[in-house]
């Protein structure tokens, strides 16, 4: 806990955001960080509430200490809050940025009042260690000599790596892509989670004995059948990148694009071809090499895009197909590129703006929430981009192979006795929207089988590969699953927890026990 009476003494109080009519001129990370002695109180804030949900299976999947750093910020005692963070998450520098923070809906103190700033309190700490030098290699003493291939450098996949690692064992680490990081380098945009970040990270985990090697395709460069013999233990966590189409009328039209073909051509063009501009001597953020606390003025570099990448929404309408994080990230991107427009087209009906019955508390409720991108899209246009409850049916041509609008119907939501929820078009809501550029932000169906299919890998009936949560074990002996490939969709926090639960089967699997947590 923190100070015994600071939730009643102390106001919740978030990190600031640089304005959206500024921060849409470029892809840098645009929190400002509170000064120390408003984050300590924030820290106080934090109850002595006997039975701390936030981190219970309700809130955080990584069953983060919270209330011992909250307590160890509010005293100032950093370090520690440092040591205690890591025990448990091997990345709060992503978590503390990315994560919907179920930590913070489960949160005692939110049943009547804000809840505490936990997330903030978690990048604090992480952004400060960096900054003083704490985060820094930490070298195995001592090697196991058991080789372990990790496929796919996601969070599951570097969760699990950084904890064998850690334990002794020799790494490798696959990714496809020319960069290591999977979906925190190239599904997250620069603004949201900085990539010199995750570079720094990949660096120390490097520095700490593990063996990256993007740029190689497991299933098409190597063999995977090859690398049973070559190591003693694979783990697969190449994550669920098979995107949810849309089978309607014209979807084969150019400009219809998924949203993660839209998001990482920008951000590929972005840190080939970047350029960094300075702002002035007023600029800060939360960026990380900059004064621990926040408050101080320092000369910032805005880092924005230099041409046009391959998929551009310049000059554009555009319109997004699908609600959620990548939603949102496609609409932030296409504002950063200077559409002339953008609608958010959304099936389910808008969300309630408080706790219903079908959310109570610690449940994470589904809530009518603002994210950046429609914030920067109402500064922008004037308007909230979204529009709630409507289906679309197809995509009309310009006569020469490209799109030039979507039709839509508005649809209603029947539940019938027995039967889940489902839409009903609504009839004479017919409608066409304008469009030049459509991404399709759908969410995703499960791991691509390619690789699966390859190491006849059993799958449940979502094609997920197969294998017992917290076992990690799939159907061939020494191979072992974690993260979205074998979970589907989910949030970044639940792939760390998933990798370091396989780390630790993997661990038992070569030594006979293990004392990874």
């Amino acid at each position: 806990m923190g100070k015994p009476t600071g939730f009643m003494e102390y106001e919740r109080h978030t990190v600031i955001d640089r304005a959206a009519s500024e921060r849409v001129a470029d892809f840098d990370e645009f929190h400002i960080e509170l000064d120390e002695e408003e984050r300590q109180r924030q820290g106080a804030r934090c109850m002595d509430c006997g039975v701390p949900f936030c981190q219970s299976s309700y809130g955080c999947p990584v069953d983060n200490l919270i209330p011992e750093w909250n307590d160890l910020i509010y005293h100032g005692r950093w370090d520690e809050a440092f040591e205690r963070l890591m025990k448990t998450n091997n990345f709060p520098e992503y978590t503390g940025r990315v994560c919907p923070a179920p930590c913070e809906s489960a949160c005692v103190l939110a049943i009547n009042a804000p809840a505490v700033t936990i997330k903030d309190n978690e990048c604090a700490i992480i952004d400060r260690a960096y900054n003083s030098g704490l985060m820094k290699p930490r070298v195995p003493a001592v090697r196991t000599g058991k080789r372990v291939a990790v496929i796919g450098s996601g969070p599951a996949g570097l969760a699990a790596a950084d904890q064998l690692n850690q334990t002794g064992h020799l790494v490798t680490v696959f990714e496809r892509e020319d960069r290591i990081g999977g979906l925190l380098m190239y599904g997250i945009p620069n603004m949201k989670l900085d990539k010199e970040l995750v570079q720094r990270r990949n660096d120390i985990m490097a520095a700490e004995g593990i063996e990256f090697r993007p740029g190689v395709w497991v299933g098409r460069d190597i063999d995977p059948l090859r690398l049973r013999t070559e190591y003693d233990a694979v783990i697969i966590a190449t994550g669920a990148t098979k995107p949810r189409d849309l089978p309607v009328a014209g979807r084969e039209l150019s400009g219809v694009h998924f949203a993660m073909e839209f998001l990482t051509a920008n951000t590929k063009h972005l840190l080939q071809s970047g350029r960094h501009q300075s702002d002035g001597p007023n600029g800060h953020d939360r960026a990380l090499g900059g004064e621990c606390g926040g408050g101080a003025t320092r000369e910032a570099s805005r880092l924005s895009l230099n041409g046009e990448p391959p998929v551009s929404a310049r000059g554009k309408r555009v319109i997004v197909i699908g609600g959620g994080d990548t939603g949102n990230d496609c609409i932030g991107t296409a504002v950063r590129h200077g559409c002339s427009g953008l609608k958010n087209f959304e099936l389910l009906p808008k969300p309630a703006s408080s706790r219903t019955a079908e959310y109570p508390w610690p449940v994470y409720p589904r809530l009518y929430r603002s994210d950046y991108g429609h914030t920067e899209v109402k500064s922008s246009f004037g308007a909230d981009p979204r529009e709630f409850g409507i289906m679309t049916k197809g995509f009309l041509g310009d006569g020469q192979g490209r799109v030039r609008a979507a039709r839509t119907v508005r649809v209603k939501w029947e539940k019938p006795r027995g039967e889940p929820p489902r839409p009903v078009e609504v009839p004479g809501t017919e409608e066409e929207w304008p469009a030049d550029l459509v991404l399709l932000a759908l969410g995703f169906v499960g791991p691509e089988q390619e690789l699966v299919e390859a190491m006849r890998l059993e799958t449940d009936e979502r094609t997920n590969i197969r294998a017992e949560f917290g076992e990690h074990a799939t159907s061939l002996p020494g191979v072992f699953a974690a993260g979205d490939a074998r979970r589907g969709q989910s949030l970044v926090v639940w792939a760390i927890k998933e990798g370091r639960l396989a780390a630790r089967e993997v661990d038992c699997f070569l030594m006979g026990s293990t004392q990874l947590p």
